[in-house]
């Protein structure tokens, strides 16, 4: 996903960008390899029935080749009906097998290390860095090696113009660097709204407030008691993931192993600090695995998170941290104390959009959500290889409908476009990357939840983006848009 500029503005006013659109070209004639394999069955038998005798065998052979078109160009939800069978499959495979609830065993003792996870998360391993205290999750399946930073900053809508648009600047920056390094797998960005504890105005009242007794005092201590939980605050946090794939000749110099791992992953750690603090954002150091364990259980137990939040030293293991019943439907995931459902940000804006067009989505407030961004840079070479690879197939693609007599699509055109502004980008010098965008909501109940989603989804329409509800994938897709630890769905 690239975004390009357009008649830019004197110094001191915000450029509008554009959005490279969702790719749908697919393998030949807009056909996805799926398409391809199910239409090719269906015309081997029709062609088969007509050349051995035709007449009766090709009634015979009907339901063949009705089927494969049916399951090839009609379509369900946007997507054609082939392209939901593997998500159907796997969801059947899942219900059959029971993975579809998950229960702690509380009275088996889980190994030293392990984090209490459901699902494939289960093969996590935490790992304390002696240097930073940072705590680290690695994935010895995908080889990778994830830190999570806190982040502070000023509210971005409250800034003039000029300042916007500087930070704009600077936060590409940010991304150029994370592309540079090449040993990046994923950055995430995670924006979540928690139940405010109060702990902020308690802190703030026991330092500059005057507890002398008086009627003034009291009300006011007791208005903080009162309203301070009541209210909600933001949180944002970046998680920083190594390929250890990639770093494995930087790993063994570095003594290899884990350990090895770490340093490297520190080297990362140190540059993007300093790209952060460059772009006027506020580093509040990486968190430790007591405070990663609170928040993977804050996200699980939404109930519990002002609890933990007020009695510091509670839920500061990451052993105990997971859930202790999750339960999974097609388009709904309950957990501990709460309902959950995620969307998908299917499609970004199409039009040129100033940088704070996300606001309706992130300021709504009485809804309880996490908003996560995940971006895989890609290596300048991959990038570039990628992008002749996708101007050969567009061309062809051309040619291809230009003999048989079919109408260039408005669309198809301006995916060319965007390839061919993605080429200039990347001549220029800046990065690649691509754009995951997750939205997970939560909700006491089932009907709050439902009323939550419709607000969400209405309030993307507002920001000019088009979601839509992962089905058979919602356990996945949570730990993804809600959980700090760079997965993928």
């Amino acid at each position: 996903m690239s975004s390009t500029n357009h008649d830019r503005p004197p110094a001191g006013e915000l450029v509008p960008v554009k959005f490279s659109r969702l790719t749908r070209r697919g393998v030949l004639l807009g056909l996805s390899l799926t398409q391809l394999i199910t239409l090719a069955i269906g015309g081997a038998t029709l062609i088969g029935a007509f050349y051995a005798g035709g007449g009766m065998l090709l009634a015979y052979t009907a339901p063949i080749w009705v089927l494969a078109a049916a399951l090839t160009w009609i379509p369900i939800a946007g997507r054609p009906i082939v392209e939901w069978l593997p998500i159907a499959c796997w969801w059947l495979w899942r219900t059959t097998g029971g993975q579809l609830l998950y229960r702690r065993r509380i009275v088996v003792p889980r190994p030293v290390g392990t984090l209490a996870l459901p699902g494939d998360m289960a093969r996590l391993r935490e790992y304390t860095d002696p240097d930073t205290g940072a705590g680290m999750i690695h994935d010895p399946h995908a080889a990778t090696l994830t830190v999570v930073c806190e982040v502070t900053h000023p509210a971005f809508v409250l800034l003039d113009p000029g300042e916007q648009e500087r930070r704009v600047s600077s936060w590409g920056r940010v991304l150029a660097t994370v592309c540079r390094s090449g040993r990046i797998a994923t950055l995430q960005v995670l924006e979540r709204t928690l139940p405010d504890s109060g702990t902020g105005l308690a802190e703030w009242w026991a330092t500059h407030g005057t507890a002398d007794g008086s009627w003034a005092a009291d009300t006011y201590a007791e208005l903080i008691d009162r309203a301070g939980p009541a209210g909600e605050r933001h949180a944002t946090t970046l998680s920083l993931s190594l390929d250890m794939k990639t770093s494995a000749r930087q790993i063994r110099t570095a003594g290899g192993g884990i350990r090895g791992a770490a340093a490297v992953l520190r080297q990362e750690m140190n540059t993007i600090v300093a790209a952060l603090r460059s772009a006027d954002l506020s580093p509040s150091g990486w968190l430790t695995p007591g405070q990663i364990a609170v928040m993977l259980r804050s996200a699980y137990d939404p109930a519990i998170a002002a609890t933990l939040e007020r009695h510091g030293t509670l839920g500061q293991s990451l052993a105990t941290a997971g859930p202790v019943a999750v339960t999974e439907t097609w388009g709904k995931l309950r957990t501990d104390s709460a309902h959950h459902a995620v969307l998908w940000v299917s499609e970004w804006p199409r039009s040129l959009v100033y940088p704070g067009f996300l606001s309706p989505v992130l300021l709504s407030t009485g809804i309880q959500r996490s908003f996560s961004l995940i971006c895989t840079p890609m290596r300048s070479d991959a990038a570039a290889r990628d992008i002749r690879k996708k101007k050969v197939e567009h061309i062809s693609d051309q040619a291809q409908r230009a003999k048989i007599g079919q109408i260039e699509d408005a669309s198809q055109t301006a995916e060319y476009h965007d390839v061919l502004q993605q080429e200039a980008d990347l001549t220029a010098g800046h990065g690649i990357l691509r754009y995951t965008g997750l939205i997970a909501v939560s909700a006491p109940t089932v009907e709050e939840l439902d009323a939550a989603v419709a607000a969400i989804e209405q309030a993307a329409i507002q920001a000019s983006c088009e979601t839509r509800l992962l089905v058979g994938q919602q356990a996945a897709a949570f730990t993804t848009a809600a959980l700090p630890l760079c997965r993928r769905v």
